[in-house]
C-alpha cells in the first residue's frame, strides 16, 4: 500500500490510488499529497499511478530531462503543472548514500550514484514523431474480454484473453520506461513510451522479457501472458495520451 503525506489528514491515513478495476479509479489526476520515491520507481510509473502526464509532473517538481529521481525524494502532487520552481528548490531530500541503495541493484558500484532511479531516455526512433500519430497494433491475439469505459469509475484499458505463456507484443515502437510490480492491481507491468504524447502499458504478465531503457520494435515480444495481480490469465492493455487514458480499440486496427 502506498503512503502519502496529505495536507489536512492525520498521520497514518491511506491515500486513494488508481485501481484498474474501477473501484476507486479516477480520470482526473490526483492533485493533493506527496509521493515519496521508492527504489525501482521512475517518474513515468509515478505519473501513471496518479493520472499525470509525466512532463507535467516533471515541470511541477522542477525535474528536467532525463527525469532522474532518487529513493526518498518527495514528488509533490499539489503543484500546478505550470510551476516554474527550480529542481534544486523542489528536491526535498538529499541524494541518499550508497548504503541506502536498493538491494535489487545489480551494479557493483558502491558510489552514491548507484541509488539513482533513472527512467530510460526518450527513444531515438518511434513509430510517430514527438507529437504525431503512432501506428498501433494489437499486443496479443486473444479475444476482447472487457472494453474501455469513458465513465469516471470505468475501466481505463481493455482486457485481452489468452493462455499462460502466450506472447505479449509491443503495440508500437518505443522505449521501455518502467518494468516492475509496484502499481497496485497491475501485477507485473511494463510501460512503453512511444513519443512525447503517447505511452502504453501491459499488465498481469507472467515473465517480462525486456528491461528499462530497451528500445523495442512494433510487434516485438516483450512479455508472456500471466495472471500476476489478478484472478485469471489475461492482458490488461492501456494507452494514454498526455497522461489521459484513451480507448485502445479506437486506435488499434480492426481484426
Amino acid at each position: 500500500m502506498l503512503w502519502l503525506a496529505l495536507a489536512g489528514c492525520a498521520p497514518g491515513n491511506y491515500a486513494p490510488v488508481v485501481d484498474i478495476y474501477g473501484a476507486s479509479s479516477n480520470r482526473e489526476p490526483v492533485t493533493r499529497g506527496v509521493h515519496v520515491v521508492r527504489g525501482g520507481e521512475t517518474l513515468y510509473s509515478i505519473a501513471w499511478r496518479y493520472g499525470w502526464d509525466f512532463r507535467a509532473l516533471a515541470r511541477a517538481n522542477g525535474i528536467s530531462a532525463p527525469y532522474t529521481i532518487y529513493p526518498g525524494q518527495k514528488i509533490r502532487l499539489d503543484r500546478p503543472a505550470s510551476s516554474t520552481a527550480s529542481a534544486s528548490g523542489t528536491r526535498t531530500t538529499s541524494k541518499p548514500s550508497a548504503s541506502t541503495s536498493s538491494s535489487a541493484s545489480s551494479t557493483s558500484s558502491t558510489s552514491a550514484s548507484s541509488t539513482r532511479t533513472s527512467p530510460a531516455p526518450a527513444p531515438t526512433s518511434t513509430s510517430g514523431s514527438s507529437s504525431g500519430p503512432v501506428a498501433w497494433q494489437w499486443p496479443a491475439g486473444g479475444k476482447l474480454l472487457s472494453s474501455f469505459s469513458a465513465n469516471t469509475l470505468g475501466r481505463q484499458g481493455v482486457l485481452i484473453s489468452g493462455e499462460k505463456g502466450d506472447p505479449v507484443q509491443a503495440a508500437a515502437a518505443g522505449t521501455v520506461v518502467y518494468r516492475g510490480d509496484g502499481l497496485t492491481g497491475y501485477g507485473n507491468l511494463l510501460i512503453i513510451k512511444h513519443s512525447e504524447q503517447w505511452l502504453s502499458a501491459y499488465a498481469h504478465n507472467e515473465r517480462m522479457l525486456v528491461k528499462e531503457g530497451t528500445a523495442v520494435k512494433a510487434g516485438e515480444k516483450i512479455a508472456t501472458m500471466g495472471s500476476s495481480g489478478t484472478f485469471r490469465t489475461q492482458l490488461h492493455f492501456e494507452i494514454r495520451k498526455n497522461g489521459t487514458p484513451v480507448d485502445p480499440v479506437k486506435l488499434l486496427p480492426r481484426r
